[in-house]
């Protein structure tokens, strides 16, 4: 993270904003007119939604590439970020106002058996999220992403601002994709 750009910096903190609006007004964590908690939010429930939020946000950041590089993807750090975000949001969930658990359980078996889960579900979502932070930023260091750009590998020329960097993968790309056509 410390060679990160004010790109992937401002799409940390844009997302992590936006998951804690969204999570925060669909979980009525934030009073608003339209979801209303039936159940009162514990008070560890406050502190696990801001620290998902943070960490969902580093790994949204973790996908946007630097200016002129694509980011590479993983399957199992994208299944664990989902698992991770959806426990999060079972966690800090109102036990009686989810129709998915009151479905499944009852009020009853929200309250008796959901509800004292919520906890342990928290702490699993933020385990998970760490995780899958932790291995996709391994994977970076281990593997950086090639200084081609989607521009060039798509066969566009160079644009003027991108310097000798850009035009001599842009030239290593066209002898790559016209010596592979000679075959």
């Amino acid at each position: 993270m410390r060679r990160w750009t004010a790109r992937q910096w401002c799409a940390a903190a844009g997302s992590a904003v936006l998951i804690v609006l969204v999570m925060g007004f669909a979980t009525a964590i934030i009073d608003n007119p339209v979801f209303v908690r039936m159940v009162p939010a514990p008070w560890w429930a406050y502190p696990a939604w801001i620290s998902s939020a943070v960490l969902l946000g580093l790994l949204v950041a973790t996908y946007v590439a630097p200016r002129g590089q694509e980011a590479a993807a993983g399957q199992r750090h994208q299944r664990r970020s989902l698992v991770g975000g959806a426990l999060a949001w079972f966690a800090v969930a109102c036990p009686t106002c989810n129709v998915l658990v009151v479905t499944a359980l009852g009020v009853h078996g929200a309250v008796a058996w959901f509800q004292p889960l919520q906890p342990v579900l928290a702490v699993l979502s933020l385990v998970l999220l760490a995780l899958a932070l932790r291995s996709r930023l391994r994977n970076v260091e281990s593997c950086p992403v090639p200084g081609t750009s989607l521009r060039a590998r798509l066969g566009f020329p160079p644009r003027a601002d991108a310097g000798q960097g850009g035009q001599e993968a842009a030239r290593r790309n066209s002898t790559t994709t016209s010596s592979a056509g000679r075959g």
